[in-house]
C-alpha cells in the first residue's frame, strides 16, 4: 500500500510540474498581435478604480487541482478582471458568481476571489478558458480562438482524472468540441444543463456564462448554476 501511495504522489507531482511548465509557456505567448496590443493597452491605461494597481497584462493560464475530475471552461480573461489580477475568473463579477458557486458545491475553500494571493484553493476542480488574452469587446476572432485552443487541450489532457468539462456558454461549448475535434452529425448544440458524451469517460456539461448580462437579468441564477455543479459532481463520481 505504501508503494502505491508513493507512486500516486509522484504522478501528482509530475502533473503539477507539467501544468506549471505549461502555465509559464501560456503566460509568455505573443502569437496574436491584436490581443497582445489590447491586453497591454488596458494594462497601461487601467480603469480608474484600479489606477493604483499593477495589471498582469499577459495571457492567463488555468488554475486549480491537478487531480481534478471537473474542469470549468470559460471564454477569455476579462480586461479588468483576470487581465488585471493574473488569475482566471478573478477580480470581476463573473468570477465572484462562479467561485461562490464552486464554494457552495464544495469545490473551493472560500466563496470569493480577488487576487492571486487571496488564499483561494480548488478541490477536484480546475478552471480555465478557451482564449487566454483579454479580447477587445470580449470577442476573439476565430483565428485567435484556434491559435489558443491547443493550450486548453494540453491543460485538459494533463488532468488525468478528468470526467466532466463544464462549458460556460456557447463559445466555450463550441471551443471544447473544436479542441477535441468532435465531428459528429448533427453537431451537439449548447444548452444550459445540456450534456454530450465527449469521449470515454469525459462528458461536456453546459451552463450559461456567469456574465452580468445573465446573472443580473435572472437568466442564470444561483440555484441554476448550483444544479449544474451538482450534476457535474454526480457525473464525476460515476
Amino acid at each position: 500500500m505504501a508503494r502505491s501511495t508513493a507512486g500516486e504522489r509522484t504522478s501528482q507531482s509530475l502533473r503539477e510540474i507539467a501544468l506549471a511548465a505549461l502555465a509559464a509557456e501560456i503566460e509568455s505567448c505573443r502569437a496574436c498581435p491584436r490581443l497582445v496590443a489590447w491586453r497591454e493597452q488596458v494594462a497601461r491605461e487601467r480603469r480608474a478604480a484600479y489606477a493604483d494597481q499593477r495589471y498582469w497584462g499577459r495571457p492567463v493560464a488555468g488554475f486549480g487541482d491537478a487531480k481534478a475530475r471537473i474542469a470549468v471552461l470559460g471564454l477569455a480573461p476579462a480586461a479588468h478582471g483576470a487581465n488585471r489580477t493574473g488569475r482566471v475568473f478573478t477580480g470581476d463579477r463573473s468570477g465572484d458568481f462562479l467561485y461562490a458557486a464552486l464554494w457552495r458545491a464544495g469545490l473551493a475553500n472560500q466563496p470569493h476571489s480577488s487576487a492571486r494571493e487571496d488564499g483561494l484553493a480548488l478541490h477536484d476542480c480546475f478552471v480555465t478558458a478557451a482564449v487566454r488574452c483579454a479580447p477587445p469587446a470580449n470577442r476573439p476572432t476565430p483565428q485567435e480562438r484556434d491559435r489558443c485552443l491547443p493550450f486548453a487541450r494540453r491543460e485538459l489532457e494533463l488532468l488525468e482524472a478528468l470526467r466532466v468539462i463544464v462549458c460556460l456558454g456557447a463559445f466555450a461549448w463550441d471551443a471544447a468540441l473544436r479542441t477535441f475535434a468532435v465531428r459528429v452529425t448533427p453537431r451537439p448544440r449548447f444548452a444550459h444543463a445540456g450534456e454530450f458524451a465527449l469521449n470515454e469517460p469525459v462528458t461536456l456539461l453546459g451552463c450559461y456564462h456567469p456574465s452580468q448580462q445573465n446573472t443580473f437579468t435572472g437568466r442564470l441564477t444561483e440555484p441554476m448554476i448550483d444544479a449544474v455543479l451538482a450534476r457535474a459532481r454526480e457525473l464525476a463520481a460515476a
